[in-house]
């Protein structure tokens, strides 16, 4: 499922100087706190350690995260949990509990069809330590999750704000390719562990491999800063002033350690690019685009207005004339906060990057767009402009606490309906 010389298959995933207790790492420097560290000993040690039925349905607590499931459809299929796996991120200074109204809705919804994983592994101050670091914790914590439900067939992802980010960087990881045809002989259409359709597919086909050995279904971010938050207005509550984002641009490390410079784009490990910039084409050992093409969906919800932490462009992946125009936008009676929907093709991926080969002006924000579009997206745009809790569209459009966010439960019902089972 994962290759050998993979660092998953490593003796230990976490780096050397965060093994030594954080003390030697630099960049930035944290003092590692009691808390801390008996977390990550808890999340590398894995196991259920508590569980409980609330309303109808089943939460087992691990050493990394919450696994919810409805108890009656489970107890009807000889405890079995369902085959789809969805596995929901948190965003920076986050935790599992930000997703809780969503999983929750979700299990209500499709009981005997999914199974939701809450994410853990990167909460609080631990998503400060970067998006690479923090990938390849989620990564790990996925496979364990797999190993302990054999049951799952299929995978998906659901993550906000940097968590999107962290979710492509391990899919990054997880990715195996289909096994390559047999030029020839009986062997040329074989199938993959019982499956009965043939899975070997041509280089212009989407689909072209799992994650975790599953078979990849959605991969939906909600306001999640995918091309970082660098841009002209791409951290809105800067106020689109070159002073202040020069100056955020700067700082930003100070603040939330290397997830910051990954942001701003400054870091340069090893006089490599960027990593956000490293992450839009594949590498020798990380298959990011692979990854993002092997899922049937891809879908970036993104808040068009009122969010002060991730501007309309990042998280929607457009340049700024791509936005829509506000006379096209529309209200939904159903998704009262749904106002402008469009899905891709692969025809309109090349017709697309034909148009874009034409502009030579081509910055770091560009070559990231290119990167990311060369697979077809859903966008949901999402607006709170008539909500009284607009001011906070950030963590409205997620549901992260229903007595303070509860506007954006349409927005978490049009991620459930709309859901590729």
């Amino acid at each position: 499922m994962i290759a050998a010389n993979s660092p998953l298959n490593s003796a230990s995933l976490i780096p050397a100087p965060l093994r030594q207790g954080f003390t030697s790492f630099s960049e930035p420097r944290f003092c590692a706190t009691r808390t801390r560290m008996d977390f990550l000993q808890r999340f590398v040690g894995g196991g259920c350690f508590r569980g409980f039925t609330r309303q109808g349905l089943k939460v087992e607590i691990n050493g990394a995260g919450e696994d919810v499931f409805d108890a009656a459809a489970a107890a009807a299929n000889n405890n079995a949990v369902p085959e789809h796996l969805v596995v929901m991120v948190n965003g920076i200074i986050g935790s599992a509990s930000d997703w809780r109204y969503a999983a929750d809705q979700f299990v209500k919804k499709l009981p005997d069809k999914v199974i939701v994983h809450r994410s853990e592994c990167n909460s609080s101050r631990l998503t400060f330590d970067g998006v690479d670091l923090m990938g390849e914790r989620l990564a790990k914590e996925v496979l364990a999750v797999v190993r302990k439900r054999s049951e799952v067939r299929k995978i998906s992802f659901v993550a906000h704000s940097l968590g999107g980010l962290v979710a492509r960087y391990a899919i990054g990881r997880l990715y195996e390719p289909f096994p390559k045809p047999e030029p020839a002989g009986d062997n040329a259409n074989c199938l993959i562990e019982g499956n009965t359709n043939n899975l070997t597919q041509s280089h212009d086909q989407p689909h072209q491999g799992t994650i975790a050995g599953l078979q990849a279904m959605n991969f939906i971010t909600v306001a999640t800063p995918h091309l970082g938050s660098r841009g002209n207005k791409q951290l809105p509550f800067l106020c689109g002033l070159p002073f202040l984002e020069r100056r955020a641009s700067q700082a930003a490390h100070f603040i939330v350690g290397r997830s910051g410079k990954h942001l701003f784009l400054t870091d340069k490990d090893d006089g490599r690019p960027p990593l956000l910039l490293r992450m839009v084409n594949d590498s020798d050992d990380l298959k990011f685009i692979s990854a993002l093409r092997a899922f049937k969906r891809r879908v970036a919800y993104a808040n068009a207005n009122f969010d002060h932490m991730v501007g309309w462009r990042t998280s929607s992946i457009r340049r700024q004339h791509e936005l829509p125009k506000s006379n096209l936008l529309v209200i939904d009676e159903k998704y009262p906060h749904i106002v402008h929907v469009k899905q891709e093709t692969f025809d309109d991926v090349h017709n697309n990057a034909s148009s874009a080969a034409e502009d030579q002006n081509i910055d770091l924000e560009e070559n990231m767009i290119r990167g990311l579009t060369q697979i077809p997206w859903e966008r949901v745009d999402v607006s709170f402009q008539k909500s009284r809790q607009r001011y906070i569209a950030h963590n409205t459009i997620q549901v992260k606490r229903y007595w303070l966010n509860s506007d954006g439960a349409d927005v978490v019902f049009h991620i459930i309906d709309y859901f590729v089972l």
